[in-house]
C-alpha cells in the first residue's frame, strides 16, 4: 500500500512515515498543499493521511481539489479541530475518514 502523509509538523510526520515505513507500507510526504498536490498529480496512492490546517490552502481545499480531478484514493484527515462541524466539514469536502490529534500512530498503521 502506498501511503502520503501531508503534515506540516515536521516531528510528527517523521514519526508517521516511521511507523508506517516499520508496517511495511510505502510512504511519501509532503509538508504543504503545493507539495501534496504535486505527488498527488505525479503518482497514485491508495491512501492519503490529510492535515486540515496546512500553510497557505487548509487540507479541505486539497481534498476537494482532487475529488474534483477524480482522483480516488482514500482520504484521513489528520487533525486538532474537534468540533463536530468541522468533521462535516472534512466529510463533505471528500475525506473517507476524520482522525483528530493526538492519536496513536501505532493505530493509525
Amino acid at each position: 500500500m502506498k501511503i502520503l502523509i501531508v503534515e506540516d509538523e515536521p516531528s510528527l510526520r517523521e514519526i508517521m512515515v516511521r511507523t508506517l515505513t516499520r508496517e511495511q507500507y510505502i510512504v511519501e510526504q509532503a509538508a504543504d498543499y503545493a507539495a501534496a498536490l504535486d505527488k498527488i498529480a505525479a503518482y497514485d496512492y491508495d491512501c492519503i493521511l490529510l492535515d486540515i490546517m496546512l500553510p497557505g490552502i487548509d487540507g479541505y481545499e486539497v481534498c476537494r481539489a482532487m475529488r474534483a480531478e477524480g482522483y480516488q484514493a482514500g482520504v484521513i484527515m489528520l487533525t486538532a479541530r474537534t468540533q463536530e462541524a468541522d468533521k462535516v466539514n472534512g466529510l463533505m469536502n471528500g475525506a473517507d475518514d476524520y482522525v483528530t490529534k493526538p492519536f496513536s500512530v501505532v493505530e493509525l498503521a
